[in-house]
């Protein structure tokens, strides 16, 4: 089979690079593959055609990000969810770029930074991080998988200095014991294992209440399948799984971070403390839907 570039497809298709991109890593271009980090697309592909939608404004959450990300509409709910995830996501990790450089790299996909000395990873990171917010709101509706899991860390870590490290496998589970917290995790030769485990019994149910997507997270982040990265590929399937269940999701922001890893830490004795943090998240998502004219369950 013969094969173009992205470039090559964006002219052909005549939209842009990134838009074929996101096609690519979303599933709609079949057969296209990754060599590396350059999308190998075959040539008699087809441009993947788009939903034609009413004039009325969906006031379902996950329907409103949908159409504000394929519109680039700014200054709606799906761009106040990218800044804000990422921002918070990576923060809790570590990451030094503030609110304010979080946004201006989301609004202009520049850097435009002068005297501040940043991580190129953090920046790398935060660029890769939008696109899984992009992930699992086009993905959203299918069912919570291994593959699913690991092209989540694949796109997080991919390009960063980790990808670079011949022992740290990027959208693979990972080779090195490591703890977290202090807490040790599941040995690498058991990840693949246990997570099965942990996936077939989560599936077992067709609906899930916030309880359990947040038991599913702790459950998780015990394993720690991956080398790096656990965090905030955790994060972004429990948002995930809020739009897939029809749970309002929830954004566990900087100044809770600390009551979130106490939760974490002491799921097995006491619920409470991170279903507390969960609800207080929750409340505050809430009064973004409600702002923005999305309904939601109480």
């Amino acid at each position: 089979m013969e094969y173009k570039n992205v470039n090559q497809t964006a002219v052909s298709w005549e939209i842009s690079e990134r838009s074929v991109r996101n096609y690519c890593a979303t599933g709609k271009v079949p057969g296209a593959v990754l060599d590396g980090k350059t999308w190998k697309i075959p040539e008699n592909a087809e441009k993947p055609t788009r939903k034609q939608r009413s004039g009325k404004v969906p006031d379902d959450l996950l329907e409103r990000l949908k159409l504000e990300k394929e519109s680039s509409f700014s200054g709606g709910i799906y761009h106040k969810v990218q800044i804000d995830l990422t921002y918070n996501s990576n923060h809790i990790e570590g990451s030094k770029l503030s609110y304010d450089q979080t946004r201006y790299i989301f609004e202009t996909n520049t850097i435009g930074i002068e005297k501040d000395n940043l991580k190129v990873d953090d920046i790398v990171e935060t660029v890769n991080h939008f696109r899984c917010v992009d992930l699992i709101i086009d993905l959203a509706n299918y069912k919570l998988s291994e593959s699913f899991i690991k092209q989540l860390h694949l796109v997080l870590k991919s390009g960063t200095s980790d990808s670079r490290k011949t022992w740290f496998a990027v959208g693979e589970y990972k080779h090195l014991e490591n703890e977290v917290g202090g807490m040790s995790t599941t040995p690498p030769k058991d990840v693949a294992k246990e997570l099965k485990s942990l996936l077939s019994k989560y599936n077992e149910k067709s609906k899930k209440t916030l309880k359990e997507i947040v038991a599913f997270h702790h459950d998780f982040e015990k394993i720690h399948p991956f080398q790096d990265g656990n965090g905030r590929v955790g994060r972004l399937i429990m948002f995930k799984e809020c739009l897939r269940n029809s749970v309002t999701p929830f954004i566990i922001s900087d100044d809770l971070k600390d009551f979130y890893y106490r939760g974490l830490k002491e799921w097995k004795t006491e619920e409470g403390y991170l279903m507390d943090t969960c609800l207080t998240a929750q409340d505050r998502f809430k009064d973004f839907m409600k702002y923005f004219g999305i309904k939601y369950s109480d």
